[in-house]
């Protein structure tokens, strides 16, 4: 991918990367193969073997490309501070995908780099270090009084941020949120769906806790629970469900991941019907889990009887499952037939923490696989969809 030509979401893209030394699979794995030192390779050194011509073509039913702005400095810096004022922290590789998808993730990160340092010089933004040792940032009083001079209603949040100490799962999902958009794709936070589904309820008592709700199974029976998604993205054929697993899951999470399957092609609160469910996991032992829950799931369903309603799972390469409807067919006369409809998709794939470690300087060793140009972000787009 160049400076000027970019392209949609390839369709049968394969890739995967590791947290210090990358490894990318030509196998369609979503993540690297701990222990399989043989295919490793530096990413910044060598193309990865998952990302390959085939894997960027053009597909006729991919999401809207990433389209290039050349912004220039002084709008780069609005935009900049919009998105700090909207999510209230954020971190150079936020700003990188919000004013410059559109190019090489080096050349991204670079102009990223240069925006942030022309904003904590002039004091609109002020840096913090977490307990994590992550560099975010935080809009200053003056940077509040000059994005309300642009029209812009702000207030400061430094205060606020230098209180976090380890805010990775919220500025992952926020992240996520803003590729989506690069892409040209609406999203939502979690805060910032529950505030768009509870728009003009005044009883909070009748407010809504949940996006959907599922029959969860469970040894002593079952429970229906109301689950809402770290972050959700809308496209052209209904909702994707966005979860970002920085943990290993417990019983009660695992269980609604399990319940999750059956919420895909059904309605949401919104009325949206919820095509996909995507569960981005921080380590390669958290994936292993999820995937483990998931084919554990599809060896369940694949024990029921046909009847209507019934649903099962189909792995169609490791981390993506298609999801499976039994659904009535009306035949001439007052004959029916049984067939089974495609309702979406469940995908596992390996959260890019890669990405913000990445050092422009020659000291690099870090994976720059996974940005815009292949199909990774903000979620794999599965083969022949």
């Amino acid at each position: 991918m160049n400076h000027r030509t970019h392209q949609r979401y390839p369709t049968n893209a394969q890739h995967g990367a590791g947290t210090s030394v990358p490894e990318v699979r030509s196998d369609a794995t979503s993540g690297p193969e701990p222990g399989n030192s043989g295919s490793r390779q530096r990413a910044t050194l060598v193309a990865p073997s998952g990302v390959t011509a085939a894997s960027r073509r053009v597909s006729g039913d991919a999401p809207r490309s990433v389209k290039a702005r050349h912004l220039l400095p002084r709008q780069a810096e609005l935009e900049a501070l919009k998105t700090l004022e909207r999510f209230r922290v954020i971190r150079t590789i936020d700003v990188a995908v919000t004013c410059y998808p559109e190019r090489t993730f080096k050349a991204a990160l670079t102009a990223a780099q240069r925006t942030v340092r022309r904003l904590v010089k002039k004091d609109l933004i002020r840096r913090y270090r977490t307990d994590r040792f992550q560099t975010v940032y935080g809009l200053t009083k003056k940077g509040a009084d000059w994005l309300d001079e642009q029209g812009v209603e702000a207030s400061s949040s430094v205060r606020r941020v230098s209180d976090m100490t380890n805010p990775e799962h919220r500025l992952w999902l926020q992240f996520l949120v803003l590729c989506a958009q690069a892409r040209g794709l609406r999203a939502l936070t979690e805060s910032e769906l529950l505030a768009e589904l509870n728009r003009g309820v005044t009883d909070l008592s009748k407010a809504r806790q949940g996006y959907t709700t599922v029959l969860v199974q469970r040894a002593k029976g079952s429970t229906r629970r109301e689950l809402r998604p770290d972050c959700v993205i809308f496209e052209e054929d209904g909702a994707t469900w966005v979860e970002v697993d920085r943990s290993k899951r417990g019983s009660e999470r695992e269980a609604s991941l399990a319940a999750l399957a059956g919420a895909i092609g059904r309605k949401a609160a919104d009325g949206k019907v919820i095509r996909r469910v995507v569960v981005f996991c921080k380590t390669g032992r958290i994936e292993q889990r999820a995937l483990a829950v998931l084919r554990r799931l599809a060896g369940e369903l694949a024990q029921h009887i046909l009847i209507e309603g019934r649903q099962h799972l189909r792995e169609t390469e490791p981390g993506t499952f298609e999801v499976w409807t039994a659904a009535l067919k009306p035949l001439p006369g007052e004959h029916s037939q049984l067939v089974d409809m495609r309702t979406g998709h469940i995908l596992v794939q390996r959260l890019p923490i890669w990405l913000p470690k990445v050092r422009i300087d020659s000291s690099n060793s870090h994976s720059t696989a996974g940005w815009f140009g292949e199909n990774y972000l903000p979620h794999r787009r599965p083969g022949g969809w």
